[in-house]
């Protein structure tokens, strides 16, 4: 029985076709980056300020270590050193070794640079993990045992956390055969029991192109805290279906309702041609030019920790 083959909405395809791969190399190999910038890292990381109180802390790239509802989370855990023959940027906010026992982990989609199984291995703790349909067999020959998958717009509530997966406008694959044989999303985190003194809501918007799923994603939820990515969006012809451009970052973040920012997908791995000090660059002139309140962008550094209050 052939594999089912997940697809976005509106059945958008990304087009990455051989030809395409091709020309996009050829114009690399022209260009000429500086990579000399690299986002910094907090000194001295106190695991109080984390795990404390509600928070969100970045490790690197799409990996927070999120505490919520008394629930230690990591999302997308990749602590890798290089990515392919490109050596890792930044260096991780937090070295794994000191990472508190983990509850649950949240894995948007199956890309390389967002599920990295040594990773998954290094982690504390028996965490519970929740995956896209079509991934849970892959864990399962790995040797991980406590998964779930879920589909889009699918809830799971763990210990008073409703755990919802979403779509985005994405892909996958990890070797030449499984090409969107699993599905890919993002993650909003609430508490389960409504009420106004409820802690504010997290969007971990995984990686995705723009597409009119932000909107109908602030429709469905009230978003407080939208983690949303910034980088590998250039050349924008070959990205703009799987990767938003800064500024189609804050367009999503405002059809989804969102009151904080940060920027994430940026400054651990050279995928693209955009470097994180054009990512950021671009972010910002963007922020001023529409005029949005300076105190709702969050740009974090690595191993930075921010309160959710």
């Amino acid at each position: 029985m052939p594999k089912k083959r997940f697809e976005n909405l509106d059945n958008v395809a990304m087009n990455n076709t051989l030809a395409r791969l091709r020309q996009w190399r050829k114009e690399r190999n022209a260009k000429k980056k500086d990579l000399t910038y690299s986002i910094p890292k907090v000194a001295q990381v106190t695991m109080d300020a984390a795990l404390n109180q509600n928070s969100i802390t970045w490790i690197g790239h799409a990996t927070f270590l999120l505490r919520y509802g008394g629930l230690t989370i990591v999302t997308d855990p990749v602590w890798a050193k290089s990515m392919g023959f490109q050596k890792r940027l930044a260096e991780p906010g937090i070295s794994i070794d000191l990472m508190p026992p983990v509850d649950v982990v949240l894995i948007s989609h199956g890309h390389y640079d967002h599920l990295n199984f040594p990773s998954l291995r290094a982690l504390k703790g028996d965490p519970l993990i929740l995956v896209p349909k079509g991934l849970k067999s892959k864990f399962l020959r790995k040797g991980f045992r406590k998964v779930e998958e879920m589909s889009w717009w699918e809830s799971k509530t763990i210990s008073g956390v409703q755990f919802d997966f979403v779509p985005t406008q994405h892909w996958t694959r990890r070797t030449p055969w499984d090409t969107n044989s699993s599905h890919w999303g993002g993650w909003v985190l609430q508490e389960e029991k409504r009420t106004t003194d409820n802690a504010p809501s997290i969007y971990f918007a995984g990686d995705s192109g723009y597409f009119r799923g932000f909107e109908e994603i602030g429709k469905r939820y009230k978003l407080d805290y939208v983690l949303m990515p910034i980088g590998a969006y250039e050349p924008e012809w070959f990205m703009s279906n799987q990767h938003v451009t800064p500024e189609q970052a804050i367009q999503a973040y405002i059809d989804a309702g969102g009151k904080h920012f940060i920027p994430m997908h940026y400054g651990a791995f050279f995928l693209a041609d955009d470097t994180p000090k054009e990512a950021l660059d671009r972010l910002n002139a963007e922020w001023q030019r529409l005029k949005l309140d300076t105190a709702a962008l969050n740009i974090l550094i690595h191993g930075e920790t921010l309160p959710v209050t």
